[in-house]
């Protein structure tokens, strides 16, 4: 082999070899192992808005986790790893406190005696309680910690006493739970997002209605969003909402009026819409009792 020829082929090998140590470094980082604490995402719709929280599920695994593990009266992560992290689509209320749309760290401080301390930070980047700024707290707010008779031994949330406008977010491990009491104006919030749709040229006028009819609240300016439906297209679904609506609004005559209508166009469709004898069925029971 001549000198030229040596020095291609240990150019060449080096470069495979390179190519080599490069390849497998990046499946090397591709490779997943399982942590001590595994991750965890739990979300909650209350009403329409939607409240997610990412977090790490650490095991009680024999220690002795108050006062030791996790101590009093320091911030805590409230979970393993990087930080716990709430995020919420749309405004609410924990604890009595205002937390905007976005998304946001989630601590607390334990206490031996007493409430516990829940911090709501506006960092949701953070690696544990390392980089913290108090300076950067949203809200601190007293929240009733409770000592169950049983144990569990992973960390969890969960979400209880759900409805349209609240739920409770549960904090549970060994034998702790911790109570976060959330509220949304869903009502409102409800009818903002459906006008700005509306606004839009989105049609969300018969979402407006029905949600109208469901809370028997706005009905006026429900009228108004089924008569501009009406204007628009005449059809089964626009006439038997404003029957409803009139009757609610106590205006039993004009009602029947757009029932019967109503039923007749949905008799004349090729398929009966779902709820066709039920309206027939009502239309009946409004005549008889006009």
């Amino acid at each position: 082999m001549t000198p030229r020829n040596f020095r291609l082929t240990q150019g060449i090998l080096s470069l495979v070899a390179m190519i080599s140590l490069t390849t497998g470094a990046a499946l090397a980082q591709q490779v997943r192992f399982p942590s001590p604490s595994s991750g965890a995402v739990v979300k909650q719709t209350i009403g329409i808005t939607d409240v997610t929280i990412t977090y790490s599920r650490p095991g009680v695994k024999g220690r002795e986790i108050w006062g030791k593990l996790v101590p009093f009266n320091e911030l805590w992560r409230t979970g393993a790893n990087a930080a716990t992290v709430m995020e919420v689509s749309d405004e609410v209320m924990i604890e009595g406190q205002k937390l905007p749309a976005g998304k946001y760290s989630f601590f607390t401080i334990p206490a031996q005696t007493g409430d516990w301390t829940l911090v709501v930070n506006k960092n949701p980047n953070l690696g544990g309680t390392a980089g913290y700024k108090q300076e950067e707290d949203v809200f601190r707010a007293k929240v009733k910690a409770q000592m169950m008779p049983t144990s569990r031994e992973w960390l969890e949330f969960s979400f209880e006493d759900l409805s349209d406008s609240a739920a409770t977010m549960v904090l549970y491990w060994e034998r702790l739970r911790l109570p976060v009491k959330m509220t949304v104006n869903t009502n409102d919030l409800a009818f903002a997002k459906a006008r700005t749709a509306v606004s839009a040229g989105q049609g969300a006028n018969i979402g407006f209605a029905n949600y109208a009819l469901q809370t028997n609240s706005n009905l006026d300016e429900a009228l108004k969003m089924i008569d501009a439906s009406i204007a628009v297209q005449e059809t089964y679904r626009n006439h038997v909402i404003k029957a409803r609506l009139l009757e609610k609004m106590g205006k039993k005559a004009d009602a029947v009026k757009f029932l019967e209508k109503g039923v007749a166009m949905g008799k004349a469709l090729k398929s009966a819409p779902f709820d066709l004898a039920d309206n027939e069925k009502l239309l009946a029971a409004w005549k008889g009792t006009k």
